[in-house]
């Protein structure tokens, strides 16, 4: 794997699809081969099948062997109608907060699609009308829900906070912070992708911009407005945006690490768990599972969004995909599955989720759950490397909190 390549693993340009890019790259793609009809989410969720019993036992073997010289730590709630199950491994309070990396996302598309139906801002409006002199004047005109399914065309990320992509470079530089301004302004040096619309590419880049709109419509800062539309209103305790230069992490939480010794030297491990939340609207955030699983029940259940806005959620646009793995997967390979705010998936057995994964320096999670809420899991893991070994044990982890119990490299049932 070279040092791109690795460091899009928790950079702004795909810090979040860990689950669907491990898929893409080893022996489950066969498994993923449900009925589906290319490009169609609704058509996904009418011939998915329900989720197959909890197996509490089965999940409890998904932590086994853990801690290991990989991974630190792990933390899993898995809860719906069929039963629940929670677990940790290692130094992992139940109710610790965690970074929640590109989770982030499914926060910054809920208030957005709020504004939306206020008419605060219009989803068809451009960047360019917002933000003016944001984008090069060469630009096209990108719309704020083409942000928001990723099907803008913008470039990914640029060097600036990518370094050479190593553990290293980033525990010397886990302090840095830059402004959202900053991050795009290094990104749009480059080219635009693609013709606006025309495809769909999964890029942090996106929700950078998107932040800013929201900013820019309410006159009041990102945080506020997660604070003030879903934080509160749920009771969402543990869930924050924390100031740009505030690296701490309160209350409950797992100590973290990254391996600095490199692969053929001695383990040397290095506290990140503070660390810059420089993503911010894209990837910074901070919560708990608790916290992670109401937030998702409310907003499937349309206590967020009214229903016009709540349809966008599970609407896939049919689009091809555009270098990106995180869509590479079973009988969609090629084309989008990424909505306005949500990536969809059909794992092994035929269950289709919904959902987000995240990942920063110490830590990939993820919260998935059927459409119909029957089933939920939220998962932290907290690895001590950068390039995605942690993902045999994560997809372990998701297909047994759906019934398949399938373990990475298995054929397909």
């Amino acid at each position: 794997m070279n040092t791109t390549q690795r460091h899009r693993r928790w950079t702004t340009l795909a810090v979040s699809g860990a689950l669907l890019a491990g898929v893409a790259a080893g022996a489950a793609t066969p498994a993923l081969a449900a009925d589906r009809t290319a490009g169609s989410a609704s058509s996904a969720d009418a011939a998915a099948r329900p989720a197959g019993p909890l197996d509490r036992e089965a999940m409890a073997k998904t932590l086994a062997g853990l801690p290991d010289d990989g991974i630190t730590g792990a933390l899993v709630r898995v809860d719906g109608r069929g039963g629940r199950w929670a677990g940790t491994a290692g130094d992992v309070p139940a109710d610790a907060r965690f970074r929640i990396g590109s989770i982030s996302k499914v926060f910054t598309a809920t208030v957005v699609l709020q504004l939306a139906a206020e008419r605060k801002l219009d989803l068809d409006g451009s960047v360019q009308q917002y933000l003016p002199g944001l984008l090069p004047a060469s630009y096209p005109p990108v719309t704020v829900g083409q942000l928001l399914d990723h099907t803008s065309g913008l470039p990914g990320g640029g060097g600036l906070t990518s370094g050479d992509g190593t553990e290293s470079w980033f525990a010397a530089h886990k302090a840095d912070s830059w402004t959202p301004a900053q991050v795009v302004a290094d990104a749009v040096k480059q080219p635009m992708g693609f013709a606006p619309g025309t495809a769909q590419q999964y890029n942090g880049i996106n929700t950078f911009v998107a932040g800013m709109v929201v900013e820019k419509v309410t006159g009041h800062t990102f945080a506020r407005e997660v604070q003030t539309r879903i934080a509160r209103p749920l009771g969402l305790r543990d869930t924050v945006v924390p100031d740009r230069d505030d690296l701490t992490l309160t209350g409950p939480h797992a100590k973290v690490s990254v391996d600095v010794g490199g692969q053929a030297g001695p383990r040397q491990l290095v506290d990140v768990t503070e660390q810059s939340p420089w993503p911010w609207a894209e990837g910074g955030m901070i919560s708990s599972a608790a916290d992670l699983d109401r937030f998702m029940t409310a907003l499937f259940r349309g206590r967020l969004l009214p229903p016009a806005q709540q349809a966008e959620l599970f609407d896939v646009p049919d689009v091809p995909n555009h270098r990106n793995k995180n869509c590479e997967i079973g009988p969609t390979a090629g084309h989008a599955c990424f909505s306005k705010g949500l990536m969809s998936a059909t794992l092994p057995n035929g269950v289709v989720v919904w959902g987000k994964t995240g990942s920063r320096p110490g830590y990939t999670s993820g919260v998935f759950a059927t459409k119909d809420l029957s089933r939920k899991v939220v998962y932290s893991i907290n690895p001590t490397g950068i390039s995605g070994a942690e993902f045999p044990r994560m997809w372990q982890i998701v297909t047994t909190s759906f019934g398949s119990g399938q373990k990475y490299g298995d054929q397909p049932e």
